[in-house]
């Protein structure tokens, strides 16, 4: 697979990100691609390396490593080194619906099970793929292509965020008549809202639901089923209904002082009100959450906090701080932490790189939490207190937090940031539709079934499983829609 004595004689190289300092300025998408003679050269490094895990998409000590949607990873690393980009998006469309989405968001887990990657940098397969969707856009060869027959079956999706809209593709592929309703008033739930334009351009995401539209797809927005549209309604007039509504109960800050607090705001409302105005009137109807000339504070250390940061940075924010109540990551992986496991390691992400660029340093605060909010007489929130933490294990092996004597701080506080992840699914979903959740507060359904308690109601991605990645969301509506297909067949 590409050249066989590439991986000696190349090195990683990727695009490069856009200046800091003047990225800041725009809601631009930060990273650049290669050339393409550069990228073919990407291409090269790929080994015919026998077991290829990067399109594996298997767990290894509970954390995904490889592919979950099992891409022909080093048959179209051949392709493009060999300068065949045609029959490289090919075979990538094969298995992915949505390259120009993963090409860009996606945490890149082929790259923690490249084969290279045991002992010299990965190949750069997430690279690799955009360029392949990229290419294949300028050259017109990405085109609508509608289904020649329809089976007469009608399917309803609740949802258009990447599980949705991988379901919907593949059903309407296979003749059903597909609906996706949604309750915002633009397609594309996380990736339209939950995701920042930087990271993003909604431009790629319309183009892709357009696309779509012309296959047959219909997409209803400021439709919230379970409130302004009736549940069991649309129950009774489909085939099958598919619950593909993500994950999007905030997690919820516990501290002395939270309630009635104002200035407080979770992670996906902030980054919502920002993208939505900026779409509507490039932010000039300042109806959103604006950090301008704030002390700002973001709880989270994942890449929803990255893009509170990256946020804040262009509103132009006084000051902030990010709090991650986990340990700062090793710069190289630990012994108990092995290839192909993924890679425990620190990273600088774009909104830490913006930040260190304007202040110097790194924005994260590690093993810290906030305990204590202080407001003014009108309940502005003015100052947090914090304390630090450590992590011990019990006799039984388990972690517990307990706090560090003599460790609190004070930080002025304006505009507090929650993005503490998400533990489940949304009340008003279980009451419309009488679907049992499980412990964990999803919607109860096996992986490979996808059915909940109520006959031809199936359930899809976070929803189902919780929070987790735009891949593996893709990889389950897609086998959900091959399930229903054969549902809807019988």
């Amino acid at each position: 697979m590409g050249k066989p004595t590439g991986f000696l004689e190349f090195n990683r190289e990727i695009g490069e990100n856009r200046d800091p300092k003047e990225r800041l300025k725009d809601y631009d998408e930060f990273h650049n691609r290669l050339p393409l003679e550069n990228q073919c050269i990407q291409g090269a490094r790929c080994m015919d390396c026998g077991v290829p895990f990067c399109q594996s998409g298997v767990l290894f000590s509970g954390m995904v490593s490889g592919c979950p949607l099992h891409n022909l990873i080093p048959e179209w690393n051949d392709l493009i080194y060999r300068g065949k980009w045609d029959l490289a998006y090919e075979r990538l469309r094969k298995t992915n619906p949505f390259p120009e989405f993963t090409g860009r968001v996606c945490p890149a887990p082929c790259e923690a099970g490249c084969t290279l990657g045991l002992n010299a940098p990965s190949v750069t397969i997430k690279e690799n793929e955009r360029a392949i969707i990229d290419t294949a856009f300028e050259n017109g060869k990405v085109i609508a292509n509608p289904p020649q027959k329809r089976t007469g079956k009608k399917v309803a999706i609740i949802g258009s965020g990447p599980a949705g809209l991988a379901a919907a593709d593949t059903l309407n592929k296979c003749g059903h008549k597909v609906t996706v309703y949604e309750r915002n008033d633009r397609i594309g739930g996380l990736l339209m809202y939950g995701i920042p334009n930087m990271k993003l351009d909604k431009n790629i995401i319309l183009r892709r639901v357009s696309l779509m539209a012309e296959e047959g797809v219909k997409f209803i927005t400021n439709a919230n089923v379970g409130e302004n549209y009736n549940a069991r309604e649309i129950i009774d007039e489909y085939d099958a209904v598919i619950l593909a509504t993500g994950a999007s109960q905030p997690r919820d800050l516990k501290a002395e002082g939270r309630e009635n607090a104002k200035g407080i705001y979770f992670a996906v409302d902030f980054l919502k009100a920002n993208t939505k105005s900026l779409l509507d009137s490039n932010l000039k109807d300042e109806n959103y959450i604006s950090a301008k000339d704030k002390n700002v504070i973001v709880i989270g250390g994942g890449d929803t906090g990255t893009d509170c940061v990256a946020t804040s940075l262009r509103h132009g924010c006084k000051s902030l701080v990010q709090f991650e109540i986990m340990e700062k990551p090793s710069s190289e992986r630990k012994e108990d932490n092995p290839w192909p496991e993924w890679p425990k390691t620190l990273k600088i992400d774009y909104g830490q790189e913006e930040f260190k660029a304007v202040y110097g340093k790194d924005p994260r605060e590690y093993l810290t939490t906030v305990t204590d909010i202080y407001k003014d007489s009108g309940g502005n929130i003015e100052s947090v207190d914090t304390v630090n933490v450590k992590w011990e294990k019990d006799e039984h092996g388990k972690f517990l937090l307990t706090y560090v004597e003599n460790s609190k701080k004070n930080w002025k506080a304006d505009l507090l940031l929650i993005a503490m992840g998400f533990i489940g699914s949304e009340s008003y979903i279980k009451d419309a539709f009488r679907v049992e959740f499980d412990e964990r507060g999803n919607i109860k359904a096996e992986f490979g079934d996808f059915k909940t308690n109520i006959p031809k109601v199936f359930v899809v991605g976070d929803a189902r499983r919780g929070q987790s990645l735009v891949v593996t969301a893709i990889n389950e509506g897609i086998n959900a829609a091959i399930r229903i297909d054969k549902f809807l067949r019988k």
